[in-house]
């Protein structure tokens, strides 16, 4: 199929034949060659974002629940550099995102020409891959290639910067094209001698651990993973990235680890004697004190990047691959061997655990709002079935913790980069691109006032999202860090919202969405029925909490998980101490 068009032309006809139904972007000089003809595409919906970081956010939440390719267009200079954020995200949480920029004329790069900036150069440490096009022939085999890179492999996002003389010129239009990546070939089949070695050690094994991330949602292996926890019962536990990936609900899990994990799970990784790793990536917030992490256990880690693998913590097992191939290997292994492991003393250890430290959380005297009980209602109320979309802080940690997390894919959040800002521009892209779906935002008062201009964005497209915003009036977890590690001395995290600055209800109306507000417990049910009703606008729920609510139990950065902490001073009681 060959056709002359204007290199603007072949890139939004690129676009359509790769399969993109959604675009968020905003227009500016360099890129707006691309949105004229983007403007007669009966395939491409294009999404006026209020600012670029918002459409970045957005392609992540598209992607994150739809599990296909998230896309985001800005301009040249601060368009393009806006987006650095999102990128960045995406590029820590594996998200599939092709960012879309436009770049000052070919001849002016490098002249410091208006509104130029290197985005190419910006974006390298950030991205899987990134391309600069300035010839218009290279755009649709560069837009198949972005696609190709960003969803195969480890996930992640591609940046195509594209300069305008490029959009502007004709070219022959040729697809398919041929792709030119001849260093790109990622592993997805395990090696069976590591196959083989991985199923000796579990059968081996007396205190083994299933340690999942969140490469095994994107691999799809939900259900493989169910069928191996089963079939050998072992304990699970699942990360921040991986909540719902393994049911809440299943008597083999031990719930989140990690700083903010429960006792259950982060004892059953510092006890273990096996840790099977997969799609983790051994991360900070989980290892803690990495020197003292899971101190008598050996490693099998499993993930489809090789850099990941005995990157932060020996793998006595190496093994390169797809999880979901990974995972039907080991089953396949494991029911050829027939050896089944003795862990009767290890399930009495991990289930006392979990009768003995429970979650659990404080409730006011004053009748205060407690943020947990929220999470608890929410998740009661909107069911396993709605998706869940979380900032950053401590409502983040609430929304792991309390809601009830069933479903895999269900629970969207920022993980590694910990992006304020994230939640309500990613709950618009997933309801963009599961419209049946109940989305709810749970968001800060810090968080929600970084992108809250995108309600603007949800009220005229139509995307009638639900938000929780969990306000303490504060930067709730760096007050938090100041309660416990400086003597009280709250530095600017106040947000002054005694005063009702700004006033969210009315800020919600003003953006043409339903506002309100919950101050007591014994209205929080009324109030999420209310805002589940609604499903023709966007609501924003303000519950007003209380200020000194905190996240338990925790890991204080950089000491070991032994030290882990339910409550202020108050430490478990591990079975190896006397």
């Amino acid at each position: 199929m060959t056709e002359r068009m204007t290199g603007a032309q072949a890139l939004v006809r690129a676009l359509e034949h790769v399969g993109v139904d959604t675009v968020f972007g905003i227009p500016g000089g360099a890129i707006l060659p691309a949105y004229d003809p983007l403007y007669d595409s009966a395939k491409v919906r294009h999404v006026l974002v209020r600012h670029e970081q918002g459409a970045g956010h957005a392609a992540e939440g598209y992607a994150q629940a739809t599990g296909r390719v998230g896309v985001c267009m800005a301009t040249s200079g601060p368009g393009a550099t806006n987006l650095v954020t999102p990128i960045a995200d995406a590029y820590m949480d594996s998200v599939p995102m092709v960012a879309i920029t436009g770049q000052v004329a070919s001849a002016a790069i490098g002249t410091d020409a208006f509104q130029e900036a290197d985005i190419s150069g910006i974006t390298m440490p950030i991205t899987k891959h990134n391309f600069l096009i300035t010839d218009p022939d290279d755009i649709a085999r560069t837009i198949m290639e972005a696609f190709h890179i960003a969803s195969t492999g480890r996930p992640g996002p591609v940046l195509v910067d594209i300069s305008k003389d490029a959009l502007q010129k004709e070219t022959t239009f040729v697809w398919p094209p041929t792709m030119q990546l001849p260093g790109y070939r990622p592993v997805t089949r395990p090696h069976s001698k590591q196959i083989r070695e991985a199923a000796k050690l579990i059968a081996e094994a007396r205190r083994p651990v299933l340690y999942v991330g969140g490469g095994v949602h994107k691999a799809g292996a939900s259900a493989d993973l169910l069928t191996l926890a089963e079939l050998v019962h072992i304990p699970v536990v699942t990360t921040l990235m991986a909540r719902g990936t393994f049911p809440d609900s299943h008597p083999q899990h031990m719930g989140m680890p990690g700083m903010h994990g429960s006792v259950s799970a982060v004892g059953a990784l510092q006890q273990a004697d096996l840790l099977i790793a997969l799609g983790v990536r051994f991360d900070d917030r989980v290892t803690g004190q990495l020197s003292s992490f899971a101190p008598y256990a050996k490693v099998v880690h499993a993930d489809i990047d090789p850099a990941e693998i005995s990157k932060n913590r020996h793998a006595d097992v190496p093994i390169v691959g797809d999880c979901k191939d990974v995972i039907r290997d080991l089953i396949a292994a494991l029911e050829t061997a027939g050896e089944k492991g003795d862990y009767t003393d290890w399930w009495t250890t991990l289930n006392g655990y979990k009768e003995t430290y429970p979650l659990g959380y404080e409730e006011f005297e004053d009748g205060s709002l407690a943020p947990q009980y929220v999470m608890q209602r929410l998740s009661a109320i909107a069911g396993p079935d709605a998706y869940y979309v979380a900032g950053v802080g401590q409502h983040q940690m609430w929304a792991a913790q309390f809601i009830e997390h069933e479903r895999p894919g269900a629970f969207i959040n920022s993980g590694g980069a910990g992006t304020m800002g994230f939640a309500v521009p990613a709950a618009m892209g997933a309801k963009m691109g599961r419209p049946d779906a109940v989305v709810w935002a749970v968001d800060g008062d810090g968080c929600f006032q970084m992108t809250n201009q995108e309600l603007a964005t949800c009220a005229l497209e139509g995307v009638p999202i639900k938000i929780a915003v969990i306000n303490n009036g504060n930067l709730g977890m760096v007050r938090q860090w100041q309660t416990l590690f400086y003597d009280k001395r709250y530095s600017n995290t106040n947000l002054q919202a005694t005063r009702r600055i700004p006033d969210f209800v009315k800020l919600a109306e003003a953006y043409g969405c339903v506002g309100l507000r919950c101050e007591r417990p014994e209205d929080v049910d009324a109030t999420i029925k209310k805002a589940m009703e609604i499903n023709d606008v966007p609501v924003v729920v303000d519950f007003v909490v209380h200020q000194d609510a905190m996240v338990w139990p925790m890991v204080a950065a950089g000491t070991s998980n032994d030290e882990i902490k339910i409550a202020r001073d108050m430490a478990p009681k591990w079975e190896n101490e006397e």
